[in-house]
């Protein structure tokens, strides 16, 4: 498959960085932005071209900075909008991009916007959030559901009228039917892109327009077994037809700032991705695809999840692979170490933007959190589905420390225990870690063309080994992984040169015939020439 990479997308490695656990730096357990400053030389090291942080934004931090009370500030225990800029120009400098998230969905509910929306119904505002009357027996407008349990409709006694909300009750649903709501947020794009960020990555961007009718959701066929919020079929509330404007929206705004980008966290299978890339009218540059974290972990699963989403991308659209995030669980828990880094070069060698969750490079696994620890209103909310997103948001580990060089103080969720070896520092020391893979591979990204610009080219996979080839011209390469624990023989046409193992101890080196024994859990790169 060829595909031309548009100017926009060619950030090729890209780290989301949740602020509060990366690093602090006065010892009040949270991270901020004085602490990423302070670390930019590892995220130089290591390679990436752009880091995504989730909201840094004034909020009382209800749900990890997600519910925002002003878009244009930055949250004191962050730091300051100064520091921001000096923190831009640092990364800027170091040849890195900076992507912040935006929040269109909703607000908090101190956000004065919706403080003066629920005052009266004769308010300037008074239509920027989903209002509607009670029901016939004075109960909720119909039966949408919050994801966070109960019902998604909330009383408000001063305008005698119920608000939406699709996640807490306190982060009330905006109104993107409203051209003044939609021309305030293009305000907030504006402030941020003026300063000089590189793009936003768009939150919830499937779910922005409800219902007109506001028809109830059906029942989930599948509801067996399911948490409470997903035992209907979110038909009349997610990823309407209509949500497609409000993208193409934030697009225009962003359009007029060229050489920025917009990545956006859309919904629903695989074959639903290709329509929030657009064709006449452009919608996101990156629409965040997450199906190697849902994909099976076999060879045959692996090939079809892969074929499955090329194909359902448009022709020319540029496509991007993510391996982890704040509200995905660790994929390093799912498929193991040994695996962990055989998704490292699958991820670095795919045709596409690759996105990794901080921690992702030392094959962080989820970290348990006691009871009394737990944050996360998800599990509070909705106990008892494994829905709990602090194992993934835990602080950082830099070190074996008792608090992992990530705070003086006490961190905001507890670390993993020290062993020596999961952390930065440990990593670094080891030239064989996954750390150091991870290194090398965005290296090698850099080097060969094939794999910034090339095509992809499937190859049958065979024996539990997923194999394809990258290539641009005269340059090409063959990366073969094998997904079984046991060693697998691969063969292929043509002479060929050992580049890098996934081991990282195997020197390059020609091979005698076209064949390689790989040993188990054990990916190759190799460049091959036709005979």
């Amino acid at each position: 498959m060829s595909v031309e990479s548009p100017d926009e997308a060619k950030w090729w490695e890209s780290a989301e960085i949740a602020l509060i656990s990366f690093q602090d730096s006065n010892g009040d357990g949270k991270g901020d932005l004085a602490g990423l400053m302070s670390r930019i030389d590892y995220l130089k090291w290591l390679g990436v071209d752009a880091v995504w942080l989730t909201p840094i934004y004034k909020s009382p931090f209800r749900d990890l900075g997600y519910d925002i009370s002003d878009y244009c500030s930055v949250d004191p225990a962050f730091g300051s909008l100064e520091e921001f800029d000096r923190l831009l120009e640092a990364l800027h400098a170091a040849g890195i991009r900076l992507i912040l998230d935006l929040v269109p969905n909703h607000t908090a509910n101190d956000h004065a916007w919706f403080v003066e929306s629920s005052s009266s119904r004769n308010s300037a505002k008074a239509d920027w959030y989903i209002w509607a009357d009670p029901a016939e027996n004075g109960g909720p407008p119909n039966n949408w559901l919050s994801r966070f349990g109960g019902s998604g409709w909330e009383w408000c006694e001063a305008r005698r009228q119920y608000y939406y909300h699709s996640f807490l009750v306190e982060q009330p649903d905006l109104n993107w039917r409203n051209p003044q709501l939609r021309a305030a947020i293009a305000d907030v794009m504006r402030f941020w892109l003026d300063r000089g960020v590189d793009g936003f990555r768009v939150d919830a961007s499937a779910v922005l327009i409800k219902d007109a009718l506001m028809r109830d959701n059906p029942p989930n066929p599948q509801a067996k077994g399911k948490p409470p919020p997903q035992r209907q079929t979110p038909v009349f509330t997610d990823d309407r037809p209509e949500t497609m404007d409000c993208i193409e929206f934030i697009r225009k705004v962003i359009d007029t700032y060229p050489g920025r980008i917009v990545c956006g966290e859309v919904q629903g299978k695989t074959d639903r991705i290709g329509h929030f890339y657009g064709n006449d009218k452009p919608r996101l540059h990156l629409p965040l695809n997450f199906a190697l974290l849902d994909s099976q972990w076999d060879a045959l699963s692996l090939q079809a999840t892969i074929d499955s989403y090329f194909n359902a991308i448009p022709e020319k659209a540029w496509p991007v692979w993510v391996i982890g995030g704040h509200d995905k669980q660790r994929i390093a828990s799912k498929i193991g170490e040994a695996q962990m880094r055989v998704l490292a070069m699958l991820l670095m060698t795919l045709q596409g933007t690759p996105f990794f969750f901080m921690g992702d490079e030392i094959g962080r696994k989820r970290v348990p959190i006691p009871s009394e620890r737990v944050r996360d209103p998800f599990e509070k909310l909705v106990p008892g589905f494994d829905l709990c997103r602090d194992p993934e948001r835990a602080p950082m580990r830099w070190d074996d420390s008792p608090e992992g060089g990530f705070t003086n103080g006490k961190p905001w969720l507890p670390l993993e225990r020290p062993d020596g070896a999961a952390n930065v520092a440990g990593q670094q020391r080891d030239e064989r870690s996954i750390l150091a893979l991870f290194r090398a591979l965005m290296a090698l990204r850099r080097e060969r063309g094939c794999l910034r610009r090339g095509g992809y080219e499937p190859l049958r996979s065979l024996q539990d080994v997923l194999a394809y080839k990258r290539t641009d011209g005269g340059d090409g390469l063959l990366i073969a992984l094998n997904i079984a624990a046991e060693p697998r023989k691969y063969h292929w046409q043509g002479r060929g040169r050992l580049l890098m193992s996934t081991h990282l101890d195997r020197p390059p080196e020609p091979l005698p015939d076209a064949s390689i024994l790989l040993r188990g859990n054990e990916g190759v790169i190799i460049a091959i020439e036709a005979r």
